[in-house]
Order: structure tokens, then C-alpha cells, then sequence
């Protein structure tokens, strides 16, 4: 009898809906696992004195400004979270979905921004020493430090875990808090023993979201001055042009990330959540009364001001008085690049995740599953790894082709690729893959399976249902796909700068450059251009709760 090491199915399932999704996957990983190649290569003299005189330095200032920014962005957000699912306050159905828009706020716009308002000629010392006479004592109320950069991640991250833990909340929690309210515990206590440990892992989830995207910062840190892994990889490679110790310790923080995220998989997996409610069985609110109903509207409404008003019109003042001098240089241009290169990902994304997403839906098993994950893998890691991986692939290819570069009449030792618009577009594609899979892996469990077979049954083949069933049901998914692909590499700023072509600038990297030269108010266009943007992403996904 004769045996094979393949089920017999295995040969349906190797067609072009899984070449593609293997394709990508191979595109997204490569570079990743080029990095980790680096902890296995030689060291050379830059590496030794990086080793011995400055990373210390750089893990430290990375391990204060992960710890400090998580705790603050956990307590705020879980807080909030909390205040609007347990209770009824003024304004509290308008905070429930306004606490989410600083997430439309880059961080590093942010960061340049309080500078200028908290400085000493900033609008917040000027209008308390020329209306209100109150001197402030220098460094007070400064954000240039390391304080500054915590206080600046928080407020623009905290939104990760208000949300998530918001939504658990509302959709697990309410039999767990009535129980304990009917018992007759305090607001402090049912907090405490029953809404922190149930909440658990969304917190852990909203946590982990925040810690990744300090470790991928590079504009707060830099323009604050805060030495961390990230500004080390850029001073390595842009101070000392050392690609190879950049690389090492690129390499390095990739495993902190790795392990960071096994961490948080091992504490959950340690424990299991089973709700008791469902959303026909919300948690109903309690009514706040006087001093405790204002208190409550008071905290989301500085929380807001801070994290949300106060630097939108600060930022809109200055592009109103300052704004012509921008319009009148290369405005238009950064704008076209800056549409060029997110519309080109975002096409290539989507593309990759609509033929991966729909071969998961076709081919239902361990290995297509694993396989797709796989393509989710660039979003948790920082964009100056992916940065380093991609170009040294790039370099590396263009090495193979020089032959082909020889006989097309080029220079030997050209770099084409490695020089080209391509390879920052690649960097935007495996950076953010997921964010267009994960819409359009949505889009596929929300359609019932029984359209796609009805239409097999009719004698339809796959390929024409796919157009003439799947698709069109797809397309708010392909939509909602489009948009945050679309804004989150709008806003991506370190991978952009590592990877942009020569004199090619967007709107982040011009915005962070402006800000760097102490040209805040030229800055401040460009920036506001790019919050707007971002408020149609976070717009976009809290549309079904304002509707």
C-alpha cells in the first residue's frame, strides 16, 4: 500500500490564493529574520565601543520611558474606562467616544508642540506673566526632558487602553459588577476585586499596544534628548554610518520585543475569561450625584483638553498666522509624495491581504492560519528594525543584479533598489500589513459561508464567486482597510526617514525636520494637515458608536 507524507487534500490547497499568502509572509518575515542575523555576525570596532560606553545608557532610558509611559497610559485609561461603562455623569456619552481621538495626534507632534506652549515665550507662561502677573519658576512646567517625553506618550497612548478595556467592559462585565454591587460593595472595591482582575486582559492588551509603539518612537525621544534603543539605531547609523552595529542593535531590541510578547501570551494563557454577559445584557451605569458626577466630568474633561484641544488650536493659531510662508514653498510637492507613497502601500497591502484573508477563509487549517498570522507580524515590531532589514535585503539584491545593472550600462557597484521609492513602499508594506488584513479577516467572518456555497452550488468556480459574491460583500471591509492603512503610513515617521529616497520628503518627516531646526511654526501646517488625517482613521472606527 503506498503512503504519502501529504493528506490527499494537500494538492487542492497549493494553488494561487496560498502562493500569495506564502509570498507575503516570506515578504514580511525576511527582513525581520535578516535583523536576527545580526546577533550571530562578527562584531567590529563601533560595536565595541557602542557596548562598552553607551548602551546602558540607551536600555536604561528605553526601560524608564516603557515602565513610566505603561503605568500612566494603564491608570489613566483603565480610569476613564471605568467612569464611562460604570456611571452616568454630564457629558458622559460624548467622552465615551471623544477620549478615543488623541490617537489621531502623532506622538512627535505632540512632543514639539507643548514644547513651544510650555517654554518660556510659549502661550501658557506668556499669558500668566502678562495678564495674570504670576512668574513661573524656570523648569516648572517645561516639558524638555525625560519627564516630558513620558508625560507626551502618555496623554497621545493612553487611548490604546481606554479603549479596549472600554469595550470589554461594556460587554463582560455587567453580571460580575451587579453581583458585587448587590452584596454591597463600595465603588472603590468593586473597582479594585472585580473590574481590574476581569479586565485583565484587555488591559494587558492595551498595555502591550502602548509599550510597542514606545519602542518604535524615535520622534519624542530624539527631540526630548531621551537616549533610548531606538535613537541609538539612528545616531549608529546616520552619526557613526555604521549599518552593521545598527543592525546588532536592532537585532537586540527585536528579541526584547519577542520576549515582551511571549511574556504577555504566557500571563494569559495562565488563566481563562469566560463572560456571562453578552451585548443584550449591558452593564447598566449608576447615577453620579453632585460633587462626585462634576469630579467625574472634570477628569475627562482635562484629560481631553490636554490630550486632545490644547495642541489641535495651538496648532491651528499657528498655522493661521504662519501659514502662508509653507504654502508658498514645496507644500504641494510633500503633499503628492506623501499621497504617492501611502496610496502605493496601501494598494500593495490590500492586494496581499485580500488574497491571503480569502485563501484562510477557502483553506481552513493549522498551517493557513499560522501562515496568515504571519503576515500580522511587522505591526509589533518598531519601524527602525524594519528599516534596517529591508535595506540590507535591498542592498543585498542589488549586489545580485549588478551584472544585469553592468550590461543596462550603469556604473559597477550601482544601488538601484536600495536608492529607489520601492524600497521605503516595501517597509510600508510589511510595517503594516496587518492593519489591512485584520479588516478584511473581519469583513470574512462577518459573512455567512453559506453565500459563498450556494454560489459553488450553482456552478459558479471560485474565482467567479469570488468577484461576483464575495467581493462586493467586502467592500465597507476594503474601505475601512483603506482608510487606516492609508493614515497610519501617512503618520509613520521613522521608517520613513531611514528608508526615503534622496530629497524625497512627506509631510512627517518635513514636519519633524521644521520642528528640529526650531522652525515650530512652519511645523505647524504640515502637522495639522497630518491630525486631520489621522482624525478620519480614529473617526472611521468610532463611527458604529456615534451613529
Amino acid at each position: 500500500m503506498k503512503t504519502t507524507l501529504l493528506p490527499r487534500s494537500a494538492g487542492r490547497h497549493i494553488n494561487g490564493w496560498t502562493i500569495t499568502s506564502v509570498i507575503g509572509a516570506a515578504v514580511v518575515l525576511l527582513p525581520i529574520l535578516y535583523v536576527l542575523t545580526g546577533l550571530f555576525r562578527s562584531p567590529n570596532e563601533n560595536w565595541d565601543k557602542v557596548k562598552q560606553f553607551l548602551i546602558a545608557d540607551y536600555v536604561l532610558g528605553s526601560a524608564k520611558l516603557v515602565l513610566f509611559t505603561g503605568f500612566f497610559a494603564a491608570f489613566i485609561g483603565v480610569v476613564l474606562a471605568w467612569l464611562v461603562v460604570g456611571y452616568t455623569f454630564p457629558m458622559r456619552n460624548f467622552y465615551k467616544w471623544a477620549l478615543v481621538l488623541p490617537l489621531a495626534v502623532p506622538p512627535y507632534i505632540a512632543a514639539y508642540t507643548y514644547s513651544s506652549m510650555t517654554g518660556y515665550t510659549g502661550v501658557i507662561q506668556a499669558t500668566l506673566r502678562n495678564r495674570f502677573d504670576i512668574a513661573v519658576p524656570p523648569g516648572t512646567i517645561e516639558v524638555m526632558s525625560a519627564r516630558g517625553a513620558v508625560f507626551v506618550l502618555t496623554l497621545f497612548l493612553f487611548p490604546y487602553v481606554f479603549m479596549m478595556t472600554r469595550v470589554f467592559l461594556e460587554r463582560q462585565s455587567a453580571s460580575f459588577v451587579e453581583n458585587a454591587r448587590l452584596l454591597g460593595h463600595k465603588p472603590l472595591s468593586v473597582f479594585v476585586r472585580v473590574v481590574l482582575p476581569l479586565a485583565r486582559p484587555a488591559i494587558m492588551a492595551g498595555v502591550m499596544l502602548v509599550v510597542f509603539e514606545v519602542l518604535s518612537d524615535y520622534g519624542v525621544a530624539n527631540f526630548f534628548g531621551v537616549q533610548t534603543v531606538s535613537t541609538a539605531i539612528f545616531q549608529t547609523w546616520f552619526g557613526m554610518y555604521d549599518v552593521q552595529s545598527a543592525m546588532k542593535l536592532a537585532a537586540w531590541l527585536m528579541l526584547a520585543v519577542i520576549g515582551l510578547f511571549m511574556f504577555e501570551r504566557l500571563l494569559r494563557r495562565s488563566r481563562r475569561y469566560a463572560g456571562a454577559a453578552n451585548r443584550s445584557n449591558p452593564l447598566k451605569p449608576q447615577q453620579l450625584k453632585g460633587i462626585a458626577a462634576w469630579g467625574a466630568a472634570a477628569f475627562c474633561t482635562v484629560v481631553f483638553l490636554l490630550a486632545f484641544l490644547a495642541p489641535i488650536a495651538q496648532l491651528a493659531a499657528w498655522s493661521i498666522q504662519h501659514g502662508g510662508t509653507v504654502w508658498r514653498s514645496d507644500f504641494a510637492d510633500l503633499t503628492v509624495n506623501t499621497i504617492k507613497g501611502a496610496g502605493i502601500g496601501t494598494a500593495i497591502i490590500l492586494l496581499i491581504a485580500l488574497l491571503s484573508s480569502r485563501a484562510a477563509r477557502m483553506f481552513d487549517s493549522p498551517f493557513m492560519q499560522a501562515l496568515t498570522r504571519l503576515l500580522s507580524a511587522g505591526y509589533s515590531v518598531p519601524g527602525a528594525i524594519i528599516a534596517i532589514g529591508v535595506l540590507a535585503v535591498f542592498i543585498a539584491l542589488d549586489e545580485q543584479l549588478s551584472p544585469l545593472y553592468a550590461a543596462m550600462g550603469k556604473p559597477e557597484g550601482s544601488l538601484v533598489l536600495s536608492l529607489s521609492l520601492s524600497m521605503l513602499i516595501a517597509g510600508y508594506v510589511i510595517r503594516f500589513m496587518a492593519t489591512g488584513y485584520g479588516a478584511l479577516e473581519a469583513g470574512y467572518e462577518k459573512m455567512p459561508r453559506a453565500y459563498s456555497e450556494a454560489s459553488r452550488t450553482l456552478g459558479r468556480s471560485s474565482l467567479a464567486t469570488f468577484f461576483r459574491v464575495e467581493l462586493p460583500l467586502l467592500r465597507g471591509s476594503l474601505l475601512s482597510g483603506f482608510v487606516l492603512t492609508f493614515v497610519e503610513i501617512v503618520k509613520e515617521l521613522p521608517l520613513t526617514l531611514l528608508l526615503r529616497p534622496f530629497n524625497y520628503d512627506t509631510l512627517s518627516t518635513r514636519a519633524y525636520q521644521y520642528a528640529t531646526d526650531e522652525r515650530v511654526f512652519d511645523a505647524a501646517l504640515p502637522s495639522l494637515l497630518l491630525v486631520l488625517i489621522g482624525l478620519v482613521s480614529v473617526l472611521f472606527i468610532l463611527k458604529p458608536e456615534r451613529s
